[in-house]
């Protein structure tokens, strides 16, 4: 990457900094919680632990757990450039490239990152299918030994973009509302087929979990259990020096 594409990234990375805290602030969040322990934000939270929800809901998750000890997997295509620099704005970390494509690399990053870290990854990215779970998350549960949580995203009316994920973009003073699924062990030591099962596993979990945040973001209703979900970042004792 030349100066001049990184200087555009950066600039990129600043807007979509600065669109995440100003739009993404106006929404009602609301969230359901399976286990509270498994937010990492409140003082309950027991990790780590390697986080999964669609690409298409990237924003949401973004916006609401700044300086949470949270590590994203980021693919190192250009088109990724711009939401590893917000991400690196708005406190998480960051491991560049994928577990399948160069992923030797990446899991070794993952291993060193995961000691200090929880780990996000959105498992239909970065080019899909859309909602279709690719086994990497699960190697990586399996492998690192930490518990895989879904959550599920759902916001009122957003407005779609002509992507392959057919990206939400949160409309201002919405609803977006979350709901975070049981810890799910996943075995060490899996062969193919065992990867497989858990793969289908956490996929229709995660398509459930998302198709209950989507329906109560529409509907608007009160669910038993509901409870706010402010911006904040992890308590102090729990944080550590962004990398």
């Amino acid at each position: 990457m030349s100066w001049f594409d990184g200087l555009q990234a950066k600039l990129g990375g600043l807007a979509v900094y600065a669109f995440v805290r100003r739009v993404l602030g106006t929404l009602d969040y609301q969230v359901l919680y399976y286990d509270s322990t498994t937010d990492p934000a409140l003082p309950q939270f027991a990790g780590p632990i390697v986080y999964v929800f669609w690409h298409e809901y990237i924003p949401g998750p973004l916006y609401l757990r700044p300086h949470c000890n949270l590590a994203l997997l980021i693919s190192r295509h250009r088109d990724a450039e711009l939401l590893y620099q917000a991400a690196r704005l708005m406190g998480y970390g960051a491991v560049r490239g994928s577990t399948q494509r160069g992923g030797d690399t990446a899991l070794r990053e993952l291993l060193r990152t995961s000691r200090r870290w929880n780990l996000v990854i959105t498992p239909d990215g970065p080019r899909g299918p859309r909602r279709t779970l690719a086994a990497g998350c699960i190697y990586v549960a399996s492998r690192l030994n930490l518990p895989l949580v879904a959550v599920g995203v759902g916001c009122h009316r957003p407005w779609r973009l002509p992507t392959w994920d057919r990206f939400a973009v949160p409309r201002p003073y919405s609803r977006c509302r979350l709901v975070f699924g049981p810890r799910l062990e996943i075995p060490a030591d899996l062969d193919r087929d065992g990867v497989e099962h858990h793969r289908l596993r956490v996929e229709g979990l995660l398509d459930r979990l998302t198709f209950e945040a989507e329906a109560w973001a529409e509907s608007g209703e009160r669910r038993p259990g509901q409870l706010p979900m402010l911006c904040q970042p992890a308590p102090l004792r729990g944080r550590v020096p962004a990398a």
